[in-house]
């Protein structure tokens, strides 16, 4: 493979290697590059070109800006692996941090630096560190996938420096509290989906995303099998749950089996009031013509309320009622793994590693048990012996 030195003035060198013609027009391609320093420096740099070459190693520099490349990358590699929510989340996160940034940039011009600059960038903005560490996930995956591609040489996201995420401290209702926001929500349009969710740990988008196919009310069992998504300019629809474990079927109170079934005749009532003028999408909890409920709103005019008339900190969320489950069923020394289950969570550890709050009462219940076992039984054999001894 040729290669040549053109000095172009003072410490000033032109690299150049024929890399061949092109296959449909015929042109010669080069490889070229500029050196400012020494003929030495020049010829070090063509040495290495040239080995990368004969190794195979050797990437073309592609002239694709990075906003063309982030779209090939949604639609070809990002689209076929992940829900289409995850998908559209993906496609937001990349619109508003990097694309301003460096979407004009060639995609083979990007060093580390222009990575760290945007997320530096984003923290002088106030972004969480949690939110500068998704981008990263999803810019860094981008990137590792152009290197798999043979568009760049190296993945600039892996040599930046990330923020550190501090843990957030887990927000969950007491037993009385929960028994309190309960009793605040029994006169409310939606007590039946407060119950449900928790006593059932559902995320939000699951019981939202219930069909009434969904709940066998014989059994007292609700099978999670999608979720609704809201999005910005796109509106609602059904996606896939968020994880495969995901997938699972709960067993519900019979208290809330019984309240279910009041609310089906309620609601099957209201349908045959509204007629026609009704979308039956089957959902559980709809609005008055049967499209899904907005989270938004749900939490607005309803939760919050409750939360005001039970007395309880306003800083309290909607998901945390799913944490309110994990948390009461592990404190009750229920299974681990039952509860992880129950959540559907991808695997235990996440479940003890999110809820590791609760394990101090559970080591002392544990060592309670053993004194119980061991040591008390102890003290009675020991005391019975002494009495047969006196004797």
């Amino acid at each position: 493979m040729a290669g040549q030195l053109i000095e172009r003035g003072e410490r000033n060198w032109l690299v150049r290697v024929f890399l061949g013609r092109d296959s449909s027009t015929g042109k010669r391609r080069y490889h070229n590059h500029t050196i400012r320093g020494t003929k030495k420096d020049a010829q070090k740099y063509l040495n290495a070109k040239l080995r990368e070459i004969d190794l195979g190693t050797y990437i073309e520099p592609t002239r694709v800006s990075v906003n063309e490349y982030l779209d090939q990358w949604l639609e070809s590699a990002a689209r076929p692996r992940v829900r289409e929510a995850t998908h559209v989340w993906y496609g937001d996160l990349l619109k508003h941090y990097v694309r301003p940034s460096i979407g004009n940039e060639r995609l083979s011009a990007i060093r580390p630096l222009d990575v760290q600059t945007i997320y530096t960038k984003m923290q002088q903005r106030g972004l969480s560190a949690r939110t500068i560490r998704y981008v990263h996930v999803v810019l860094s995956s981008a990137f590792k996938q152009a290197v798999k591609w043979r568009m760049l040489t190296h993945n600039p996201g892996d040599s930046v420096e990330l923020p550190r995420v501090s843990r957030r401290e887990m927000a969950a209702l007491s037993p009385e509290e929960t028994s309190r926001f309960l009793n605040a929500a029994r006169k409310d349009k939606w007590a039946v989906l407060f119950n449900l969710a928790v006593t059932t740990g559902m995320r939000p988008e699951e019981y939202l995303g219930l069909q009434w196919k969904d709940i066998d009310l014989r059994s007292g069992i609700v099978t999670v099998q999608r979720a609704v998504i809201w999005r910005s300019k796109v509106g609602w629809y059904f996606s896939e749950p968020k994880t495969p474990r995901s997938r699972r079927s709960v067993p519900v109170p019979t208290s809330v089996v019984k309240a279910l079934k009041r609310y089906k005749s309620k609601q099957a009532r209201h349908r045959l009031k509204v007629g026609q003028e009704y979308q039956d999408h089957d959902l559980v909890f709809a609005t008055t013509h049967g499209t899904p409920l907005m989270r938004r709103n749900l939490v607005r005019r309803h939760f919050k309320p409750i939360l005001k008339i039970a007395k309880l900190d306003k800083s309290i969320r909607l998901y945390d009622l799913r944490h309110t489950c994990a948390t009461l069923l592990l404190a009750a020394n229920e299974n681990p793994k039952v509860v992880s289950e129950r959540l559907g969570h991808a695997s235990i550890a996440i479940t003890m590693d999110t809820y590791s709050h609760v394990l101090p009462s559970m080591q002392r219940a544990a060592s309670d048990k053993l004194e119980s076992m061991l040591y008390t039984k102890l003290r009675h054999t020991i005391g019975t012996q002494k009495k047969v001894g006196k004797k």
